[in-house]
This record gives C-alpha cells, sequence and structure tokens, in this order.
C-alpha cells in the first residue's frame, strides 16, 4: 500500500505554513527537547500498608530517538507512562521535558493507547482531528493536516469512514495519526499494537519505523514483548518487577531492517531474557517464549 503523503503545492504550503503554529512552532524555536525521567517513586495506599510500584526509576530518551520501556506485567510501565503524559502527578522525583517540569497534560506529548479509543459516532478524519482541538490552526489548516497524517499512516480515501467500518489495524492506524497530527515533540506509545493479531502486528512494527523516520519523531514505546522492543528500538530500558527499576539499558546498534533470525538478534534476545531474569533452555530457541513474556 503507497503511504506517500502528496499534497497539490498550495496545500502543502498551507500545511508547511500549519506546522509553524502552536506547540510546533514553540518548538522550532527552543529546538530539540530530551525526556527525562529522574528518580521517579510511586506507591499506592492498600488498607495498612503500601504498595511500591515504582522505584527510583531514572532514563532519558533523546530527540529524535526510538526508546522501549519493557517489563513484565505489573512492574509499573503503564503508570510510568500515566506520569510522563500527564494524566497522574502524584508521585516522588521529576519529570522533564529539556528544562520544563512535566505537571498536567500538554500538546508536547502525543499519546496513542492500546485501545484505539476512536468515538465511534465521529469520522477518521474528525477522529483525528480531535488531535488538533486546542492547537490555533484555522479550519483549513486542519483539514490539511489531518489529510496528511491520514495519508502518512496509509489511510488516504478512509476519511469518511467509521471505526466499525476499520479493521483493528486501520483503527490503530488512525489512533497514531491522532497522536501525531499536532507534531508533538513525543510520541508515547502504550502497547499500541498488543491486541493485533500477529501479522497484522509485525506490519505495523515496519509501518512504525517508517513514519519515525519519515517523521524524525522521538518515540517511548511501553511493551511487554522482547522481540518487538528489540526490532524497533535504538534503546531498550529493562524494569524488574514490584517495585519497578531499571535492572538495565540494552543499547540496540543492529543496522535497519533489522534480521528477526540473525545471530546477532538472537544474541541480544538472549541478553534482555537474561536481565528479565527469564531462564533460556540449552535450546537455540524455546517456542513457548514466541518473543514475550
Amino acid at each position: 500500500m503507497s503511504t506517500t503523503a502528496t499534497l497539490t503545492r498550495p496545500a502543502a504550503s498551507v500545511a508547511s505554513s500549519a506546522r509553524k503554529k502552536g506547540s510546533a512552532a514553540s518548538r522550532e524555536q527552543r529546538g530539540p527537547r530530551t525526556l527525562y525521567i529522574d528518580d521517579v517513586s510511586k506507591h499506592f495506599l492498600l488498607k495498612d500498608s503500601l504498595l511500591h510500584v515504582l522505584d527510583h526509576v531514572s532514563f532519558s530518551v533523546e530527540p529524535g530517538e526510538f526508546v522501549s520501556l519493557l517489563g513484565a506485567s505489573g512492574c509499573g510501565k503503564s503508570t510510568l507512562l500515566r506520569h510522563i503524559v500527564g494524566l497522574d502527578n502524584d508521585y516522588e522525583g521529576q519529570i522533564r521535558l529539556g528544562s520544563e517540569i512535566v505537571r498536567g497534560t500538554s500538546l508536547d506529548r502525543g499519546v496513542v493507547f492500546q485501545d484505539h479509543r476512536l468515538l465511534p459516532w465521529l469520522s477518521v478524519e474528525d477522529n483525528v482531528s480531535l488531535g488538533l482541538i486546542n492547537s490555533k490552526l484555522t479550519r483549513l489548516e486542519r483539514q490539511l493536516a489531518v489529510r496528511e497524517h491520514l495519508e502518512l499512516v496509509g489511510l488516504r480515501g478512509f476519511e469518511k469512514s467509521y471505526p466499525h467500518q476499520l479493521s483493528g489495524g486501520m483503527a490503530q492506524r488512525v489512533a497514531i495519526a491522532r497522536g501525531l497530527v499536532n507534531r508533538p515533540e513525543v510520541l508515547l506509545l502504550d502497547e499500541p499494537l498488543g491486541a493485533l493479531d500477529a501479522i497484522t502486528r509485525l506490519n505495523l512494527q515496519d509501518e512504525l519505523l517508517r513514519i519515525w523516520r519519515q517523521e524524525q519523531a522521538t518515540m517511548l514505546l511501553i511493551t511487554h514483548d522482547v522481540e518487538e522492543a528489540l526490532y524497533l528500538s535504538d534503546r531498550i530500558v529493562v524494569l524488574d518487577v514490584r517495585p519497578g527499576r531499571v535492572k538495565g539499558i540494552v543499547p540496540i546498534t543492529l543496522a535497519r531492517p533489522r534480521d528477526r533470525v540473525s545471530h546477532a538478534f538472537a544474541d541480544l534476545k538472549r541478553e534482555v531474557l537474561e536481565l528479565l531474569s527469564i531462564e533460556i533452555p540449552g535450546s537455540a530457541e524455546d517456542p513457548s517464549l514466541a518473543g514475550n513474556i
């Protein structure tokens, strides 16, 4: 499927102008910023005891980098993402985008969830347009930005469709377009491919990489899939379970596109699985692992 965005010259000119408004304009003025997670801890009060969810978590995501936060269910990945988005400000430590402390939601941080969360009574283009609800764009600029991002994710021609008319993979593409349409500094991905079938998931992993390269985006992916993290990431931050703490940060230096069955890929997978304290049988591959934990 062709996914190249092709706007007419006048439309492209307006779209380029639209990018310079709102948060995109501020980003251009101050330059790219690093996302810092600095000594973040979180606990919940359960009756007479404390449940420690995150324990002094620290790492960073550089501009233009693709980083995965990897860990088993219950390690605090999604809790940390809520803090980064700004949905929950009750934690210890500090989260910063450059020198600016993150408190509350902002157009600087886009998010795509595992559930696409499309509103069923809105068309595809209207769902994507929700990402611009607080922008300073004119109506024409909004329309052009929505069109451009639907082309980016390969959904040109589906503008007037409704969520019930889309496949699961197409619905997630709409969610990705909505997350990117305001051109956030960081796109946060909370297991966005987790509910998809295996074939669609593999295809959308390649689509994510294409979009990441084309948009020169900064992405932080939450996942429990080891192979997905290895295939997509520049670095993998591995979290331990209860409390969630950083067990290690693994740089992935394999050239893209990556060969999932290469020896180098298998060696890195073994390294990550060992960090996750998953015992690996003596055979070359344990089919029960299937890339997941």
